[in-house]
């Protein structure tokens, strides 16, 4: 997609044309992008039609992705953490997920403070047992809790998660790195316009006694995907190794 070429302007002033030999030279602007995919086109054009529609105009639309970009997971964090250390709130929180979230101050009907986002209208909380795990994904699109958890990471809304995910979760899975035994149930929770999840995981061992805000520190954003598990020596902000590739490109031909 590129941006639309102004000429020169003749008012009398200097402007950057670069002439050449008395002659003026067109040099058309760089594209913004190489390319476009499919759901960019998809949500450029629902957005223009909605704002031509007068549904909200394109100030309520920066607003919100402005808000949307600085949020993180650390409201889904506290949620988790507060339900580990308060049963009675554990149960409201699976009763009525966004009742409960006003009560660590997530109020879905107004999260920006500048209207309310068409898309949030039901959440709930699944909470994984010691023989129950749940991950959640979005197959049409990529719907997703963000009140509670922000932006969706990338992988999130790829056709490749989307799609395996609900037919092989097991080896999904194992790909993040979380491989669970076979007595564990897998159970995958498709997100839509009309309903939102987040997973509620075991409290792991090693935490007793943990306050709340400790707790909050190893609840980290995939945990609450279900494609990890909160682990008591691993805080969400910690730094992660980085591994060198086993295979990288050219291996075989520099063996060769």
């Amino acid at each position: 997609m590129a941006r639309k070429h102004t000429p020169p302007h003749h008012d009398g002033h200097h402007h950057a044309d670069h002439r050449h030999d008395g002659e003026p030279h067109a040099h058309p602007a760089a594209p913004m992008v190489d390319e476009i995919t499919d759901f960019e086109v998809l949500e450029i054009a629902v957005r223009e039609l909605a704002i031509e529609k007068g549904l909200f105009t394109a100030e309520d639309h920066r607003k919100f992705t402005e808000w949307a970009e600085t949020i993180g997971p650390a409201a889904g964090s506290r949620l988790v953490a507060k339900a580990w250390s308060d049963p009675a709130f554990k149960a409201r929180a699976l009763a009525d997920g966004v009742a409960a979230c006003k009560e660590i101050g997530i109020d879905w009907l107004e999260p920006t403070g500048t209207g309310t986002p068409s898309d949030y209208t039901e959440f709930r909380v699944l909470a994984d047992t010691p023989t129950l795990h749940h991950v959640i994904v979005c197959t049409l699109c990529s719907c997703y809790p963000r009140p509670l958890l922000g932006m969706s990471p990338e992988w999130y809304r790829s056709p490749n998660y989307r799609r395996r995910l609900v037919r092989w979760p097991r080896q999904v899975l194992a790909e993040f790195g979380l491989v669970l035994p076979p007595e564990i149930e897998v159970r995958v929770e498709d997100s839509n316009q009309k309903c939102r999840f987040m997973v509620m995981p075991v409290r792991p061992p090693g935490t007793e006694g943990w306050s709340e805000a400790r707790l909050a520190e190893i609840v980290t954003r995939d945990c609450m995907i279900g494609v990890a598990l909160p682990r008591a020596d691993r805080k969400a902000d910690d730094v992660r190794p980085v591994h060198k590739a086993r295979r990288p490109v050219g291996h075989a031909a520099s063996r060769g």
